[in-house]
């Protein structure tokens, strides 16, 4: 065999050695409705349990590094173990199927690659033993556990109950806001960080034990309410000096940029916004001295509304549109229609824009549609973070003075 052939056919091999990863990273870029229904779910299925098991293997190798502290004590090792012994099954089962039967061969071979590196560096037996608290960390499983509770229970809901029935799960720019995703996810401990430091320098002497006592003793469902309320309000007043106070607006609006409102569409904020905001809201929380049971309802709360409330989703709520925050009234929020600019703050409670004069009126059912006035904010996670600093003074201007 002359030397060329050899290197004919060592190219060759090394071209089907990249094919699978070549696809996979075609796959990421796209946009649209995945074609071949089944057999494009199925395959999806299979490379997102077989990635995010691969990232709970070394979240299980890592812990101290690669989990976030407030939530390992609360965890049960078991049902992780469980989860991720389930999420290798079902990833491999599906891989496999779909490679016997020839369907996506290359985009499957990757999934099932990765679900045989997770086996391989042990699986759902990893052992933990003991290890330092105090350590730099990112909140990788926060990701994996959010990510996948996020997809099972919004995306159901939007095929359940659209409000766009042909709206695709892969819609433009879903790259852009699944690296928010996973960067606002990433860093939590940072952020965490920062807003403690900020909450005990900037409003610790406010605190009165006796005040925090008196609120301590109302009972839980009040008490939440109220708990609610409160963080509703300072979010309705922070939200409004966005929009209104033209330096604030730089930052807020790549959180406006979304053209396509989905359960991923939350995701896309400023991590200055992002810091901000949470210590507007929890200041007030943190002084008047809510229960730790109520603050950790609350926080399920914030997290469900803040999610389901961008999704595509429209239910037939009633009266209830004019007392809680719903998908149709946040989505207002977010359109460019002419009478939807800055409109619809509230993040909890409706009727806050109802009593402070700020609830969209429109003889129309739903928005036309969505985004910054003028459709001027770069796509790209690193660009949107730029934006505030580099981003065009004309393009504000325009959208400004349209408003």
């Amino acid at each position: 065999m002359s030397e060329s052939d050899k290197h004919e056919r060592l190219q060759q091999a090394v071209d089907h050695a990249k094919a699978p990863v070549n696809e996979a990273r075609a796959l990421l870029k796209k946009d649209g409705h995945l074609r071949g229904s089944q057999t494009g779910v199925t395959t999806v299925i299979a490379l997102c349990l077989g990635f995010l098991s691969l990232l709970a293997v070394l979240a299980f190798h890592f812990p101290q590094y690669l989990t976030t502290p407030e939530l390992r004590h609360k965890y049960s090792v078991d049902v992780l173990r469980q989860l991720l012994l389930g999420g290798l099954l079902v990833a491999g089962g599906i891989a496999l199927g779909n490679i016997v039967l020839n369907r996506r061969r290359n985009l499957n071979l990757v999934a099932l690659t990765m679900v045989i590196a997770a086996v391989a560096l042990g699986g759902s037996r990893v052992p933990v033993g003991n290890f330092p608290e105090h350590t730099p960390y990112v909140g990788l499983d926060w990701f994996i556990l959010d990510l996948l509770g996020s997809t099972l229970i919004f995306v159901a809901f939007e095929k359940l109950f659209p409000l766009y029935k042909g709206q695709a799960l892969f819609r433009k720019e879903w790259q852009t806001d699944l690296k928010h995703f996973a960067v606002n996810h990433f860093i939590v401990g940072l952020i965490l960080l920062v807003v403690n430091f900020l909450l005990h320098h900037l409003f610790g002497w406010l605190q009165s034990s006796q005040f925090q006592q008196m609120v301590h003793g109302i009972w839980f469902v009040p008490q939440l309410l109220l708990c609610i309320l409160v963080a509703d309000m300072a979010q309705y007043w922070t939200h409004r000096a966005y929009h209104e106070v033209p330096f604030l607006w730089r930052f807020h609006a790549v959180h406006h940029s979304v053209k396509t409102m989905d359960w991923l569409a939350g995701s896309r904020q400023h991590i200055l916004e992002l810091i901000v905001t949470r210590v507007a809201v929890l200041a007030p929380l943190y002084i008047l001295g809510f229960s730790e049971a109520v603050m950790n309802t609350y926080i399920i709360v914030v997290g469900f509304q803040a999610v389901f409330n961008h999704a595509n989703v429209h239910l037939p709520w009633g009266p209830l549109k004019y007392l809680v925050v719903t998908p149709d009234f946040h989505h207002w929020h977010h359109a460019s229609d002419e009478e939807a600019i800055d409109k619809n703050y509230a993040a909890h409670y409706a009727f806050l824009d109802y009593l402070f004069g700020t609830a969209v009126k429109s003889p129309k059912k739903f928005p036309e549609k969505y985004g910054v006035v003028g459709d001027y904010m770069p796509d790209g996670f690193v660009k949107q973070q730029m934006f505030p600093f580099v981003g065009s003074t004309e393009a504000i201007a325009v959208e400004e003075a349209a408003s």
